[in-house]
Parts: structure tokens; C-alpha cells; sequence
């Protein structure tokens, strides 16, 4: 079986506005031997699937600079100090589109990248969503929210359209909740 590595000494390194930086020295259960790891600390985050009474899902085009690209995703963000994973899904989707909803679900939560990272990002579903106000977009933010058909989702996965990793993880708990009626992955 096999067994969690024992931290020995951690030092935290750099600070960023989205992110700091660690390294660990931790031993291994196996051999002993002590081993360093960096690690990226970052806030936890939320996705939110906002779907339409017609059918369509709100998605948003962004600039994206790591990759030099503009993205199809759906809305979502960091959640900030002291607010719940609910508050910053209803908050970055009013922010990033404009659209609100009554009736939120939260489908799941994974490790975006567990290997470096140690935050969790939560999938929420907003059913019914409805343009309520224009967006208020902050920062670096420049996006464009477009509805689309749900029913076109797989296809623009599969045609490399969608290829945010983390978005792709959202709609396969959103496909789970429709198939089964339940959600999964959430404590």
C-alpha cells in the first residue's frame, strides 16, 4: 500500500497576486531518503455551468496568456478570503456575463493539478440563468460571454474547441448529474 510522504521542513519562497510558492524537503516512506518538492499554493477556485430555460449554456471567450490563445470556457475564478465556494460561483458569473440564477447545484470539485498544487476547484451548476445586468469586468479581464446549445458541448470538446482541462472535468460532472440525478465528489 502505499503511504503519505512526512514533511520535514517547508519554506515558503515567492508571492504573486494569484499564487505563491513553497519548498518542501519531505522523506519517503520507502527508502528513507529525504527529497524537495515545490509546490504552487493557490486560493481555491470555482467553474460554473450556467444553463439557459431554452437549453443554451452561457460560455465565455478570454484571452489567455499562458498559452497566447483566446479560450471557450465557462465562467469562473478564485475564491476570495473568507468567501464560500456558493458566493464566489454567484459572484464571478454575475461579474464575467451578467447572468444570475436562483437554483445553483454544486456537481463536483477536483485537484487541478495535485502533483504542484494544493487547491480544490468546484463545479457549479446555475440552472435557469438569466441576463440580469451588464458584466463588470476587472483587471486583465477581457471577455465576451455567447450562449450555446448544451447539446453542442461534446462536440466542441471533441473538435478541440473547448481545451481548458478544467473545464472539460466540468461538463463530465455536469453529464454525470444528467444521467444519474446526482452529484458527485463533493464532501
Amino acid at each position: 500500500m502505499v503511504k503519505s510522504w512526512s514533511v520535514v521542513n517547508s519554506i515558503k519562497l515567492n508571492s504573486y497576486r494569484v499564487f505563491s510558492t513553497r519548498k518542501d524537503v519531505a522523506v519517503s516512506p520507502v527508502t528513507g531518503r529525504e527529497h524537495e518538492f515545490f509546490v504552487i499554493e493557490a486560493p481555491d477556485w470555482i467553474n460554473v455551468i450556467a444553463t439557459t430555460p431554452d437549453e443554451h449554456v452561457v460560455l465565455i471567450e478570454q484571452y489567455r496568456h499562458g498559452i497566447g490563445s483566446v479560450t471557450l470556457e465557462i465562467p469562473g475564478g478564485m475564491i476570495d478570503p473568507g468567501e464560500s465556494p456558493l458566493d464566489a460561483a454567484r459572484r464571478e458569473l454575475v461579474e464575467e456575463t451578467g447572468f444570475s440564477s436562483e437554483e445553483w447545484i454544486c456537481l463536483g470539485r477536483v485537484h487541478p493539478n495535485p502533483a504542484i498544487q494544493q487547491n480544490v476547484c468546484y463545479t457549479f451548476l446555475a440552472r435557469n440563468a438569466r441576463k440580469s445586468k451588464e458584466p463588470s469586468l476587472e483587471g486583465t479581464e477581457d471577455i465576451a460571454s455567447l450562449l450555446v446549445p448544451i447539446s453542442d458541448i461534446r462536440s466542441l470538446i471533441a473538435k478541440g474547441k473547448i481545451t481548458h482541462s478544467l473545464v472539460i472535468a466540468a461538463f463530465y460532472w455536469y453529464d454525470l448529474y444528467r444521467e444519474t440525478g446526482r452529484v458527485f465528489g463533493v464532501t
